[in-house]
Formats: structure tokens, C-alpha cells, sequence
């Protein structure tokens, strides 16, 4: 696929793309989804109808890149349609395969004959009979990953962060949580309690005021701080000792979402737990499968049975969805095994390798790369039509990369999430900040003469 990495003639997208600006009256530069999502009035379907109108202005003048379809298999080269039929190939940083385990052999091996012995369905959820003997051994190797042994798997990651939060928090319990936490944690906050106390990001002082507040204004119920291993949108990470000593310290108990760190970082795959010293020792772990496990699926791990049997039938997420397929649970297992293994630590290796060199490159062009070492680089664009004119671009000449606009990060602070895998070489991340920097600039030569 080397044709494929070759960008496209900087003049031609150019000429093209002013083209576009010069017929086009920016509303597709205009606005976000956010403006769509509390509009008054009597009709249900009107806000929906606003945004598709809205959404379909976008897509006409390619700077919608969202809900695009895969060709293949997520590699570091694929192919991307797009809602107006367009396909761009090149590289491809968009897709949540931080290990490039996909197509193992061994992982699909292992999906193979967990169908041939089970089929594909679960028939149930956890609380009845959907497990199969596999989703036994799984929690168990999980939770010996995680030195937390006590793990309940869940159908997604986003319904392990939302059921443990509203099948553990009453409502006169109290919440305390970083103001960029996931939406899941988010969305399982507001549904539990009303009592929710934002604490600014990464700032454990404020964390530990709030918590003083609340513990002295009210002694009698329970308090769940959360937190990230690492945040998807800023690549960075909390203290977390700190975190967890403050929430003993207030009779609190504290949970961290791993879903993007844990088995792509650390020498062991243990993620931020790992790297800070703290495998074990945190009072709930809740993550994600989607990211480097290459399957649906989420769980949440602590050292109590009593916690993991009480989220089995009060987290509504597991109780009342069909557990993970036998196929999803062999995958993961495989994958697990994978990680575990002197393969992984290489993989492993060979991806902060291409963390490396895309952060540094990038960095070298005066590009702005937020965070810490980690499978996701988030790239500052700015303002959110420059953005939506430089993703584009980048489409255009061969660099698949996902935009992240307001309101899921503050408004005119748009980025890309790019996302960097074990098949990614160097060579192959500078060509992409390459990519980025050219198409960055022909964005600034467009928008301003729209």
C-alpha cells in the first residue's frame, strides 16, 4: 500500500478546496452539535431534523468526518468512506488498536474455536446464564493483571464506568469527579445522585477540598471519587496514590477508568497502575476492551466479592443486557494472554517507538501536542472551522485521523485524536505529522478566504 502514503498534490486539494470556500456561505464552518441538543418546542423530531440539516451542509462541503465506515481490518494503512460516498485511503491514526492485535493468529484462533464450541450468542446475561466457562478464567487472569481480583465483566466499557457509578451511588451518596472524566462516568454520575461536586482536572487539592467539605457537611453517606488512568482527550494522568489516600483518609472509596492505558503501557501492560506503583491498591478499577483487547466489552475489578456480586444484579447494564459472546471472551482472553507475554512488552516497544516519533516530529513543525507519552496524541488545532477545513485536507492526502471538536473539548480548542498503534513505525508517524503540518497550513490559506 505505498501508494497510499504518497499526499496528494499540495496545489490541486488546494485549488479544489478554495474552490469550495468561494460557493460556500461557511455555515459548514459554523456552529456545533451542541446547539442542536436543548432546543425548545413542542415537536420531539425538530431538533434532530435542525441537525441533521445542519450535519448534511457539513457533509457536502467534506468537513463532517464523522461515522465513517472501515474497508478492512483497522491496520496502520486502510481505507475510510465517508457519509457523501467519498473513500480515502493512507494512514490510518483513527482506530482504537493500540497493539495491532486484531488479525493475531492467535487471537483469531482462539476466536475459531470458541465459536465452534459454543456459537456466537451468550443467550443471557451474567445474572442468569449467559456466562460461559471461559468468562470464569477471564475474570480471573484479569484480575491477576490487575492484582484486584474480584472482576464482573460487562457488555461494553461505557456500561461497566455508567453501572458501577449508579449500581453503587444512592442518592443521598455524594460524587466527586474530574470536570474531564468520560461521559460514560459522567452520565452514571447524574443518574445516581444529584450530589455530584466537579473537581478541575488533574487537581487533586480541589479533589481534596471537596472532599473535606462534603465529609463535614455530611458524615453519614458515601462518597465515590473518580478519576482516569489516562484521559482521552489530554493524554494525561492524575496522581492517583494521592487520590486514593485522600478518599481512605474521607471514608471514600476511589474507582479509575483504565480503558486506554492498561495493557498498551507499562512494562507489564498494567497501565498507569503500573507506572505509579499501584497494582493492587486502588479500591476499583473499570475499563474498557475496545482499545488494546480487540473486542466489545468492559469490567470492573476490586478486592471485595461482596462489590462484584452486588454490581452483578444492581448494576442495571449487566443485569439486564446479554453478557459478552463466547467469541468476545476468547478474544480478550487470547489477547490478555498476548499482552502478558515478551511479545507484548515488544509490541509494546515498538509502539511507544511511534509515540515518540509522531510527538516529536510534530513537535518539531511548532504543532502543539498536549499530554504524556500514551496510544493517543491529541494534536491543538484551534478554532473550529480552521479544524474542519485541516481535517480535510489530511483526508485528502492520505492521513486518516479523527477530529475532536466543541463541546467534547472547549469551544475553539478543536484537536485531533490521533491514535497510534504497534504496527506504526517511525518512519511512518513522521510522515503523518508531515501530513498534518502541510495540511494545517493550506487550512490557514482557506479559511481565510472564506
Amino acid at each position: 500500500m505505498d501508494d497510499l502514503l504518497e499526499p496528494a498534490a499540495p496545489e490541486a486539494a488546494t485549488m479544489a478546496a478554495a474552490g469550495d470556500a468561494a460557493t460556500s456561505d461557511g455555515a459548514e464552518l459554523r456552529g456545533s452539535s451542541f446547539d442542536y441538543l436543548t432546543q425548545p418546542g413542542t415537536d420531539l423530531a425538530a431538533k434532530a431534523q435542525a441537525f441533521h440539516a445542519w450535519a448534511q451542509t457539513r457533509v457536502r462541503r467534506g468537513v463532517f468526518p464523522y461515522a465513517k465506515r472501515l474497508g478492512g481490518r483497522p491496520g496502520a494503512t486502510a481505507e475510510l468512506t465517508l457519509l457523501d460516498g467519498q473513500r480515502h485511503a493512507g494512514l490510518n491514526f483513527s482506530s482504537q488498536e493500540y497493539l495491532s492485535l486484531a488479525r493475531h493468529p492467535q487471537v483469531c484462533a482462539a476466536a475459531q474455536a470458541a465459536m465452534e464450541r459454543y456459537g456466537v450468542h451468550s443467550a443471557g446475561s451474567t445474572a442468569l446464564a449467559g456466562n460461559v466457562e471461559e468468562t470464569v478464567a477471564l475474570e480471573q487472569e484479569l484480575g491477576a493483571l490487575l492484582r484486584t481480583p474480584e472482576v464482573l465483566l460487562f457488555p461494553t466499557g461505557w456500561a461497566a464506568g455508567f453501572g458501577a457509578i449508579k449500581g453503587l451511588v444512592r442518592e443521598s451518596d455524594h460524587i466527586i469527579i474530574d470536570q474531564l472524566a468520560h461521559n460514560c462516568l459522567h452520565e452514571g454520575a447524574r443518574a445516581a445522585t444529584p450530589n455530584i461536586h466537579l473537581h478541575r482536572h488533574l487537581d487533586v487539592d480541589h479533589a481534596e477540598r471537596l472532599l473535606k467539605r462534603v465529609r463535614q457537611r455530611d458524615p453519614h453517606n458515601g462518597i465515590l471519587v473518580v478519576t482516569e488512568g489516562c484521559f482521552s482527550m489530554d493524554a494525561d494522568a492524575p496522581d492517583i496514590a494521592r487520590l486514593q489516600a485522600l478518599a481512605r483518609a474521607h471514608g471514600a472509596l476511589l474507582m479509575v477508568d483504565v480503558a486506554h492505558d492498561l495493557g498498551s503501557l507499562g512494562a507489564g501492560g498494567g497501565g498507569q497502575l503500573e507506572l505509579q506503583g499501584l497494582l493492587g491498591q486502588v479500591d476499583l478499577v473499570m475499563g474498557s476492551f475496545s482499545k488494546t483487547f480487540a473486542s466489545n466489552g468492559g469490567f470492573v475489578a476490586s478486592h471485595d466479592p461482596a462489590i462484584k456480586e452486588y454490581l452483578r444484579f444492581y448494576a442495571a447494564p449487566n443485569t439486564f443486557s446479554n453478557a459478552l459472546s463466547p467469541v468476545q471472551v476468547a478474544v480478550v482472553r487470547a489477547c490478555l494472554k498476548l499482552v502478558r507475554s515478551e511479545e507484548g512488552a515488544q509490541r509494546r516497544g515498538q509502539l511507544m517507538q511511534a509515540i515518540l516519533a509522531l510527538r516529536g516530529a510534530l513537535t518539531a513543525q511548532g504543532i502543539t501536542v498536549l499530554g504524556q507519552p500514551s496510544p493517543i496524541v491529541p494534536v491543538m488545532l484551534g478554532p473550529d472551522a480552521l479544524a474542519r477545513i485541516a481535517c480535510r485536507e489530511m483526508a485528502q492526502a492520505g492521513l486518516l485521523a479523527n477530529l475532536v471538536e466543541y463541546p467534547a473539548v472547549s469551544l475553539n480548542s478543536a484537536r485531533l485524536r490521533m491514535q497510534v498503534m504497534a504496527d506504526h513505525t517511525p518512519a511512518l508517524a513522521r510522515t503523518a505529522a508531515g501530513i498534518v503540518a502541510e495540511s494545517l497550513s493550506r487550512a490557514r490559506v482557506l479559511t481565510s478566504l472564506s
